[in-house]
């Protein structure tokens, strides 16, 4: 080790979309960080796409979302299909107008988001340090008697240690911090390989949408990439021969496409397998040691969330850090990360393993289904989804805009599990409140009419800055009600004007404990 020793508040290790996030709010919200990466640069080449509504929400609240709108590739739809024969088309707008500002899934693969958030990065003042690998990560006691960690990294120019408060490992699939930490990382890895192909002049899909087709032995995801049939295409590889290499794959799956789903292509830029894997870290958080993004859970591309899934936990837990480390949280309020993020990613694992298994299985009766049942009852449900209020909520599931936190114990238990409304939720968008979260602060919002004396009293009474809205009660925003906004767009709390001070008081102290 050459003796060199420094200091930082987050050691974050891993540069790919969800270190970069973490790195963007921590140096955002005033908190030192060093981010490192073992590889050499950038990834270039993307298997996760999709931007999806709530990650957009998150990238306005940084000032970044427009440079997605702008260039990315707008999926309007999904046009589902069996075999050759589509069901029909879903225009996302139809499900999503009124849910969010960005009613789409925006096409932007991981390459983009990293250069985006590396960029903004730099903006702020920051950057990636390359080729630093980190070797070994133990607890030490921090000049203040708190615990951090000293971890050694190797690079080019030697070793290196770094003495850190906390240290996240967002290094993927292979996270080396998770096993520095020997975080078990339970769950199974599907039989079946996946392919990716980045293809131009396809013929045979739904241009700008995304399209699903299903088979009684394959599986076709095709994500729209740009113009000219430049379409990113994802299915099962069924090997025939036991042969691995990617040339004779890719000239099997070809004729495979054309006979099966009426599809084809003139030119692939690149073409790669790999295995589905369908994991979860036993545990989240190990002492100062946080997990997030793919180190934390791993999953099928079904849903075009893993991505997202990983920006948002970096989004939860930056502005969790740095309450703790301004002084304005306890310690303990770090477990609130694991409480929230980890049964997100449960939930969302069990379901596309779920999915990604019926629409994958050997088993005959599956198989029989997806080649009798589904080319019946799915044209049907295509028709009246759209139609239906479960229509708008599945969009809402699908864009993670629906996501529900239980804010404290005692909420859980009062509610007897019940999810709330508004409660425990990212805030509803009525068109005019999300401006204000852009103040990433604590806040409190008044919905419909109140007494201009009771709103001043309200003001004096309440530790935050209180604003008004028009009442939305299709949104559960009415009635003069106030709700409590934590920086991250979450509802702590909802009580009326004259309890709001009380009320308010005990959730923080619930939800967040108290400050040393």
């Amino acid at each position: 080790m050459s003796g060199q020793i420094e200091s930082t508040d987050v050691l974050v290790v891993g540069a790919g979309p969800t270190g970069l996030m973490l790195a963007n709010w921590l140096v955002k919200l005033g908190i030192d960080c060093a981010l490192i990466d073992s590889k050499s640069g950038p990834t270039r080449e993307s298997r996760a796409l999709g931007v999806q509504a709530r990650t957009m929400e998150i990238y306005d609240q940084l000032g970044i979302a427009s440079e997605v709108v702008r260039a990315s590739q707008v999926a309007e739809g999904i046009a589902p299909g069996y075999e050759h024969k589509p069901f029909g088309y879903v225009r996302f707008l139809t499900l999503g107008a009124g849910s969010t500002p960005y009613p789409h899934i925006y096409i932007f693969e991981q390459s983009r988001n990293e250069e985006l958030l590396s960029g903004n990065l730099q903006r702020l003042g920051s950057g990636v340090r390359w080729e630093q690998r980190i070797t070994a990560l133990q607890d030490e006691v921090m000049d203040d008697g708190g615990t951090g960690v000293s971890a050694t990294v190797e690079g080019p120019g030697g070793q290196t240690g770094i003495r850190a408060r906390y240290c996240v490992g967002t290094d993927g699939t292979s996270s080396a911090v998770r096993k520095l930490r020997q975080i078990p990382f339970e769950g199974r890895t599907n039989q079946h390989t996946f392919y990716v192909a980045d293809a131009h002049g396809v013929t045979g899909l739904m241009p700008a949408s995304i399209n699903l087709r299903f088979g009684a032995e394959y599986m076709l995801l095709g994500f729209p990439m740009g113009t000219g049939g430049h379409d990113r295409l994802l299915g099962i590889v069924r090997q025939q021969s036991g042969r691995e290499d990617d040339e004779p794959v890719e000239s099997s799956v070809r004729p495979m496409l054309r006979r099966v789903f009426g599809v084809s292509y003139e030119s692939s830029s690149w073409f790669s397998t790999y295995r589905v894997h369908h994991r979860v870290a036993a545990g989240f958080r190990d002492g100062p040691v946080f997990l997030a993004g793919d180190a934390a859970h791993v999953h099928s591309p079904v849903g075009a969330q893993g991505m997202n899934t990983g920006l948002q936990d970096a989004h939860n837990l930056a502005f969790k850090l740095a309450a703790v480390l301004k002084g304005e949280a306890p310690d303990s309020y770090l477990d609130r990360y694991s409480a929230e993020r980890r049964p997100v990613a449960l939930r969302l694992t069990r379901t596309t393993d779920r999915l990604f298994g019926a629409v994958t299985s050997d088993n005959f009766f599956l198989r029989q289904a997806r080649r009798f049942l589904l080319p019946l009852a799915a044209p049907v449900g295509i028709r009246v989804i759209p139609r239906l209020a479960g229509g708008s909520r599945l969009f809402e599931y699908i864009s993670q805009v629906r996501i529900h936190y239980w804010m404290s114990e005692r909420a859980r238990e009062d509610a007897r599990g019940r999810r709330g409304r508004v409660v425990g939720r990212r805030l509803p968008w009525t068109g005019q409140n999300f401006e204000a979260l852009k103040a990433t602060r604590w806040q409190a919002h008044v919905y419909g009419d109140i007494n201009a004396v009771r709103l001043e009293a309200l003001r004096s009474e309440l530790d935050v800055e209180v604003l008004t809205f028009p009442a939305n009660p299709r949104k559960g925003l009415a009635g003069g009600k106030v709700f409590l906004i934590r920086p991250d767009g979450f509802v702590v709390a909802e009580a009326f004007a004259d309890q709001a001070a009380a009320a308010f008081q005990e959730a923080i102290r619930e939800h967040v404990g108290t400050a040393d």
